[in-house]
């Protein structure tokens, strides 16, 4: 016999009340919604496409066969494609580190790795200015050897490094920290070893988190602008990636282009949004089938 208390009555009751809201309040949220991204979303978002061909598809696709755009596009995944392994990297060690041991100074690892979120990245890039710039600390060694940092893609490269380095390690501290490490300990008993427990046991755990975490890495580098227009010189043909092209291009009164070279990267972050989603679904999907 199955015995309903009253406490257990009243709580149901009452939440049923919670989510029980009138049609209308439901249908008004919605409503609200859906036009704030309508009009911050999707508006802007058809406005670059529509003025990107304005002229045609033939005025569109010209935009990307000058040099100047064939090399910031190059650029921009050059700097993506160092900067994103890199984080890689520095995200799974940063996180082991923070979710597996207890050390000194932790705390301000962790602080260390929110600093991008909280410094602006013109500040960031007036760091490396500081840093490597010719009246800088190390600038006059640099140009003394005939190394370039700044005003060259090493430069663009390390302000990129640096605003997105955070990410990564954002996304799987919280996770391994709710996984635990009783596995890992358990790996290690029945004789394996470091990579061997790494390989079979964290990174399986781990990859859906991981993944995400690349995704949101690679769409930031992509998209970034203010410290890599500190550091990068706006050489044209040589150091502007897409971002700082686009910027070139409209100040020069060429729309068409600009906004062709902007739906460029709108393209690209759909893509990133759709497989953002994709590894949401999977990673739900997981979750469910473990369960």
């Amino acid at each position: 016999m199955i015995t309903i208390t009253a406490s257990h009555y009243n709580t149901k009751v009452a939440h049923s009340r919670a989510i029980a809201e009138p049609a209308w309040i439901r249908w008004l949220l919605i409503a609200s919604a859906l036009g704030f991204l309508g009009l911050f979303l999707f508006v802007p978002l058809a406005a670059v496409f529509t003025e990107a061909l304005r002229k045609g598809i033939a005025v569109y696709l010209a935009a990307f066969k000058e040099p100047d755009a064939l090399s910031a596009i190059w650029l921009t995944f050059t700097a993506a494609a160092i900067a994103v392994p890199l984080n890689l990297v520095f995200g799974v060690s940063a996180a082991w580190a923070i979710a597996k041991f207890d050390f000194k100074g932790k705390s301000v690892l962790i602080t260390l790795i929110d600093l991008p979120f909280a410094v602006s990245p013109v500040i960031a890039g007036l760091v490396y200015v500081l840093i490597f710039g010719l009246q800088g600390w190390f600038g006059g060694w640099l140009s003394s050897h005939d190394y370039k940092v700044l005003f060259a893609v090493p430069g663009i490269v390390l302000a990129t490094v640096f605003v997105t380095f955070p990410f990564v390690a954002r996304e799987l501290i919280p996770l391994m920290q709710a996984q635990g490490k009783e596995e890992e300990e358990a790996a290690i008993v029945l004789g394996a070893s470091g990579w061997q427990m790494f390989w079979r046991v964290t990174l399986p755990n781990i990859k859906w988190g991981l993944l995400y975490g690349v995704i949101l890495t690679n769409a930031r580098a992509m998209g970034e602008f203010g410290a890599v227009s500190v550091v990068s010189g706006h050489i044209r043909g040589m150091t502007n990636t897409l971002p700082l092209h686009v910027e070139i291009l409209y100040n020069e009164y060429n729309y068409v282009a600009a906004f062709a070279c902007a739906s460029l990267l709108a393209f690209l972050a759909l893509v990133t949004l759709a497989l953002k989603s994709l590894v949401e679904w999977q990673a739900a999907r997981a979750v469910t089938t473990n369960e």
